[in-house]
């Protein structure tokens, strides 16, 4: 298995232990408790090793936090500080809205000022390592690679976000002049993939023992494919960037202003095969037979801890008050009749883009399709989407009684004449915990450990990882660049080996040009549904209007004559066939404005340094 587990929110723990374990007084007089000091971490192996897991934690974050990237597109709504004012592209140099603000302000590491910070300390690290006595060079040679990939992951955030930034590569002292002007995009690419580049001579491709699990080569090169197929993207194309670069007097900020298109994605293609090449990974039961359950297999690979599909993990180890909250996404995620909090429900325009089984597409104007809509689905469907009716886990004792049968429920039922006489126990109509019902009339299950307390606790929080890297992203980033470089046969191929694996049928052979596009990233948008992915994708193909517009949900309705005693009769049948209406969510409305394509640089930045260009629109 090629992971790697975080041990950021262990660092003060680690220190403290290993500061415990020290007989000499004298070294303990060298630093101070609450904060060590450069003398003591410079000396020190294992100290560096824990400065090194800060750097990991500032830069990965919190992806199983209160709010997730999901919410802030067009995936799902969370619950908490419901990011309406960020999804309608309402963010300033003032104020980034929810995104850094509100209860569970877990997305604001992705900004300015905390990556940074984790780019002075990268910094610090190399102006340090060489001075490290008493050291073992493979050990050093190892953790200078981690350091150069975490460097250079912590700059792809900051272009991502904002275009080019500046480039610095020094520890500034108080003395120092700060004003320094924001490289081009392509500087910043150059430097990022040059940074992997390094990262990827020192890693090693596979560990052993106890060195098993730390960071590879194989995460450093599919790093560069990542950077490699953002920079080759629309949002950075000056021939297709336009509604970016209106306006602005610098667009070598925002992208590529000279150099050929197709060289870029060649580039991007050539980087995702040098992770194929390495031969180290491939899909997780990836030729599924005719009686396999397909969507178990993707259930228990979401909640599995080893697989060949790995390239880098985040392994979740809660310490702090701040690690288990950030750290269980069961009690985060699940219905509010699991006595959880019923963030991340996917919106209806999720929901209706997995396909059908045969591979056609899902329709409410299909009369059959509408009656019944949760039937035929493809195998993803059922291991990522809770609907009404679904089966799940058997529920806790607080609501045992309303639900003997373990089955989600989202609706209401209602008498002849209209009246309500029973919400179910997962919505917002119920008798329990209704104020974390979901709005959207679904929940999710992805990356959710099935045996994971739902309950408000701070003990046994999630262990299951979540997947920054794999195998499939590395395949799919592949196609991509194959279809931008007309290569279509090429890109069918291994679009169909993920269709292939999610019991799919293959793409028709026919399929080319602007179709096999839109096929392409329909199949993006499906496999890495709540990974992190969404977000940037519809920033990089220029599609911001497409996915923020006002969402929908789904209402469900039983009618009955009789006199209803519970959500189901006594012997698990419904009252009457249920009734589906697929509504607008007008209560999150949403919108777009282009300007978000980028992220404003904060005005107290721009303030500190008067060389600072903002971006446009802002």
């Amino acid at each position: 298995m090629k992971k790697i587990i975080f041990y950021g929110m262990m660092v003060l723990l680690i220190i403290t232990q290993i500061l415990s374990c020290k007989k000499d007084k004298e070294f303990l007089n060298l630093s101070p408790l609450g904060e060590y000091s450069e003398i003591a971490v410079w000396k020190d192996q294992a100290l560096i090793e824990a400065f090194v897991s800060n750097i990991y934690k500032n830069c990965f974050g919190w992806p199983f936090g209160m709010k997730r990237l999901s919410d802030f597109v067009d995936e799902s709504r969370t619950n908490w500080s419901v990011t309406i004012n960020f999804n309608k592209s309402l963010i300033t140099p003032d104020n980034l809205q929810e995104w850094s603000s509100g209860y569970a302000p877990q997305m604001n590491h992705f900004s300015w000022a905390p990556q940074y910070k984790n780019v002075r300390l990268a910094n610090m690290f190399f102006s340090k390592i060489d001075g490290v006595p008493d050291v073992d060079a493979t050990w050093q040679k190892r953790i200078k690679g981690e350091v150069y990939f975490l460097r250079a992951m912590s700059y792809h955030h900051l272009v991502s976000l904002y275009g080019g930034v500046p480039l610095i590569t020094k520890v500034y002292g108080l003395s120092d002049d700060f004003a320094i002007p924001r490289n081009t995009y392509e500087e910043c690419i150059n430097f990022i993939t040059s940074q992997l580049d390094t990262a990827a001579l020192l890693l090693p491709e596979t560990y052993t023992g106890d060195l098993q699990g730390r960071i590879t080569k194989g995460a450093a090169l599919a790093l560069k494919a990542r950077v490699l197929l953002y920079a080759a993207s629309d949002l950075h194309n000056p021939s297709k960037n336009s509604v970016v670069t209106l306006g602005s007097t610098n667009p070598e900020l925002q992208g590529y202003v000279g150099g050929d298109a197709l060289t870029r994605w060649r580039a991007a293609k050539d980087a995702a095969k040098a992770v194929m090449d390495l031969t180290l990974y491939d899909l997780n039961q990836k030729n599924p037979g005719l009686t396999d359950n397909v969507a178990q297999n993707f259930i228990d690979y979401f909640n599995s801890k080893v697989s060949s599909e790995d390239i880098l993990l985040q392994y979740q180890n809660p310490v702090t008050d701040e690690g288990w909250l950030l750290y269980r996404p069961a009690l985060a995620t699940m219905p509010n009749g699991y006595n959880s909090w019923g963030n991340q429900t996917p919106f209806s325009e999720l929901v209706d883009d997995y396909e059908m089984k045969d591979g056609s597409k899902f329709d409410w104007n299909n009369p059959v399709q509408k009656v019944n809509p949760y039937a035929n689905r493809e195998a993803r469907f059922y291991a990522t989407i809770l609907y009404e009716g679904a089966d799940y886990r058997p529920r806790p004792d607080a609501t045992k009684a309303l639900d003997p049968f373990n089955k989600i429920q989202v609706g209401r039922v209602y008498n002849t004449q209209g009246t309500m006489l029973i919400g179910g126990v997962d919505s917002r109509y119920g008798t329990i915990n209704v104020a974390n019902g979901g709005f959207t009339g679904y929940y999710t299950q992805k990356m959710i450990d099935p045996n994971s307390p739902m309950q408000f606790t701070s003990q046994d929080a999630q262990t299951v990882p979540f997947r920054h890297f794999r195998y499939a992203e590395v395949l799919l980033n592949y196609a991509e660049a194959c279809i931008e470089l007309g290569e279509d046969n090429e890109a069918r191929t291994y679009i169909n080996m993920i269709r292939t694996r999610a019991g799919q049928p293959d793409l028709d052979a026919s399929l080319s040009g602007d179709v096999l596009r839109k096929a392409y990233r329909h199949e993006r948008r499906i496999e890495f549904a709540y990974e992190n992915q969404r977000f940037w994708d519809v920033r990089r193909w220029l599609v911001g209007p497409e996915a923020y517009k006002t969402m929908h949900k789904v209402d469900v309705k039983y009618i009955t004559n009789e006199a209803a005693t519970g959500y189901r009769r006594p012997d698990g049948s419904t009252w009457g066939d249920p009734i589906f209406t697929n509504e607008e969510s007008l209560d999150d409305n949403r919108a777009w404005l282009d300007k978000a394509y980028f992220f404003p640089i904060m005005r107290d930045e721009m303030n500190k340094n008067n060389k600072l260009v903002q971006n446009p629109g802002y």
